[in-house]
Formats: structure tokens, sequence, C-alpha cells
């Protein structure tokens, strides 16, 4: 068992949750009870969520989509004061790293995705509010884009979308986990890698036709659970405290 502010202290140095802007108010969004037996990981916060959380016993709940946003309104009522409630009846915490997370070199989701296809990190990736928050990866030797896609569909449980109008053998990889958009589309383009991956796809089929690119859209929530389980694995070897990871598939 340990005190929440030391988890929290803990979370927010690991993650350097203070070095970049979010949307997002990352860290503690929910304070709860001082102490913490068992903390479980979920990618989304909400009732869902929140009654798995209930149902396993947790004390803190750590996601990677908190509940509080700077462009949304923060008034606990209606819908959000009904899931609000239901941590605040068991005095159960909650703890949020968006892009913290996603850009991390150890646990991040991008660095995991890279690990995972076996690539290694090259550079950064993505500029955002002047700091970088993925990365374009390389691999030790050529693989095929239809290796990778059978890969992601297998090990991340998703049905993958592709765009394979470049080249037969993938060297290099610009990804971003979730949602990049089209901005970090574009930005693959000028980096010249041999294939883009994200979560979702932007409306971007003529152009990466045009420009012979390599796209694959392996699903925002599918392509955002390995940083979570990640940094799991480094709470249960730091902290004297129980974890368990909640999966809750939106098939988005």
């Amino acid at each position: 068992m340990e005190n929440l502010k030391d988890i929290v202290k803990f979370l927010d140095t690991y993650l350097k949750t203070d070095e970049i802007e979010d949307r997002s108010w990352n860290g503690l969004q929910v304070e709860g009870k001082a102490r913490v037996n068992k903390i479980i990981f979920a990618e989304n916060a909400g009732k869902d969520a929140f009654k798995k959380a209930l149902e396993k016993g947790g004390d803190l709940i750590v996601v990677h989509h908190g509940i509080l946003w700077k462009n949304t309104n923060p008034s606990f009522r209606n819908w959000h004061k009904e899931r609000i409630s239901l941590l605040a009846k068991k005095e159960v915490s909650l703890y949020a790293s968006h892009l913290p997370l996603d850009r991390h070199r150890k646990v991040g989701n991008n660095a995991q995705l890279l690990k995972l296809l076996g690539a290694v990190i090259k550079k950064e990736f993505l500029l955002y509010e002047n700091k970088h928050i993925s990365w374009i990866g390389e691999f030790k030797k050529p693989v095929r884009p239809e290796e990778i896609i059978k890969k992601l569909n297998s090990k991340l449980n998703t049905k993958c979308v592709s765009l394979l109008f470049g080249k037969k053998k993938i060297k290099t990889i610009a990804l971003c986990s979730g949602s990049g958009g089209s901005a970090s589309f574009n930005e693959a383009l000028e980096k010249e890698v041999d294939l883009y991956l994200s979560g979702e796809s932007p409306d971007v089929y003529t152009l990466a036709k045009d420009a012979r690119c390599n796209a694959i859209f392996a699903g925002h929530y599918a392509t955002e659970t390995l940083g979570l389980k990640a940094l799991m694995e480094v709470v249960k070897n730091k902290l004297k405290v129980k974890t368990l990871f909640i999966d809750i598939p939106t098939g988005l």
C-alpha cells in the first residue's frame, strides 16, 4: 500500500507531465482516499471503466483520456455529475496522462508501438507546442507492410485500414498513436519515410496515392493501450501496490 500523494509524485516525475502543454489537465483529476492498495489502468475515463474499477477493488484509476479537458465545460452536472459520483462514493482517485504518455521514450504509446514492430527510435517526430510527441523509427532489416499489418492485427486485436501505394519493403516508419490527423501525415511525407502509422485515418487516400506513400491505420483505441500496459509494469515494480489493466475496446 502506498500514499496517493507519493504515487502522484512518482507518475508526474516519471512521465514528465509538466514538460508539454496539452488540452488535457494531466495529473490527478479526482482526489480520493489517501492510501492506495490497488491501481486500475484503463484507456478511457467513463462510467464503464469506473464501474469495472470499483468491482475490482481499485483505489486509483490511471487513464490516457481523462475527464477534464481545457476546451470543455468543467461543470460537474448532468451526465458528468453521474460519473463523478461513482468515484466520489467510494473515494476512488483518477489520474490522467495524455500527451506525456504518448511521447515518453520508454513507456510511451509511440515508443511501445515501435518496440512491438521491432523498430528502434531514430528521430523525433511531430511537434506540438514546440515539443515533439512522437518518433521516427527504423527497422534493422526492411520488412513488408503486409507483415506489419499482420502483427498489428494479431497483437492489438484490431483490423487495420491500409493504403499501400509506396515501397514494398519498409525501412523507416513515422507514427502517431491515436489520431495524428493530416498534420502528422503531411510531416511524414516531408520526412520521406517508407510508412506512416496512426490510429485514425484522415481523408488522405488521394494524397497517399499521388505521393506513392504507405499508410496504416490500426485504430485509435488499439494504438493507445500499449503505453498504459508498459506504465503499469513500471508501477508494479516500483511501488507497493496491486495493478490491473481493464480492456474496454471502443471499435474506433
